[in-house]
């Protein structure tokens, strides 16, 4: 199989803990340019730094706020000056806290909004500013399979990654004349191995942060699969997306989710 990502300038956002940072070194190992976009500069850092020794032709952390558009400006316009361009971006920022819905505030609603939607809004514009001249470009945002069945204590979450699902298949129909593809990543249950994988601003900063390890162990129990998921699992999945071998696949949702759902 040929990803042909060899020398691509590739933009992660949130690249520095769990599922982005399994992203970049994916990248990594690829030989691309990455350009890791985080508000945790110094976790961003250390991921840069293992994604050096795992074959990145090269890598910068820009600090970002996705929900600030001028700091997304900024962070595009630091990719292209060192890696000349943008060929992949990968729309990563996520955040949520599992609440039942009356238990939430319009403060809590906006905060989801912004860092779920509006940050994958302020990037895919920029993006596609740069990819539109080229006629050529890829574009992979992480959603949730929250989006696809309902979640309980996940609807404002599971809502936006709704509206994300629906946005993306928008903007491959828009694009797909230029050469760009569009397409979105759904994960399950997705654990770190650890917590030295999370930043300060992660969901996952504590082992327990999310789920008891009874409750793990129930998830678990109830997929097809009887596992449940690591980052590498939809790091692979986006490598995929985002490359040569899937030359012909735009405005897909794709569940990661070891069957949770099964949608087609």
């Amino acid at each position: 199989m040929i990803l042909d990502l060899k020398g691509k300038s590739v933009v992660v956002t949130g690249g520095g803990s769990n599922i982005g940072r399994a992203i970049v070194l994916g990248f990594a190992a690829e030989g691309a340019n990455i350009t890791i976009g985080d508000l945790d500069q110094s976790q961003a850092e250390k991921v840069a730094e293992l994604a050096r020794k795992n074959g990145a032709a090269s890598v910068q952390v820009v600090k970002t706020d996705v929900t600030d558009f001028d700091q997304v400006k900024a962070m595009f316009k630091a990719a292209t000056e060192k890696h000349g361009t943008v060929d992949v971006l990968v729309n990563n920022v996520g955040w949520d806290q599992l609440m039942f819905f009356t238990q939430t505030t319009p403060e809590f609603w906006q905060k989801i909004i912004q860092i779920n939607y509006v940050g994958v809004l302020n990037c895919t514009k920029c993006a596609l500013d740069i990819m539109i001249p080229k006629n050529t470009g890829a574009i992979v945002s992480i959603s949730s399979d929250a989006s696809r069945s309902g979640e309980p204590r996940e609807a404002v979450y599971g809502g936006v990654k709704a509206a994300i699902n629906s946005f993306m298949k928008t903007i491959a129909k828009e694009n797909g004349r230029y050469g760009i593809r569009c397409n979105v990543v759904c994960p399950g249950v997705t654990v770190p191995v650890d917590t030295e994988e999370v930043g300060t601003n992660s969901m996952w900063t504590k082992p327990d942060s999310m789920f008891t390890a009874e409750q793990f162990e129930k998830v678990a129990k109830a997929l097809p699969l009887r596992k449940l998921g690591r980052p590498n699992d939809i790091a692979n999945a986006v490598t995929f997306l985002s490359s040569a071998a899937a030359g012909h696949v735009t405005g897909q949702v794709l569940s990661v989710s070891g069957g949770y759902t099964m949608i087609g």
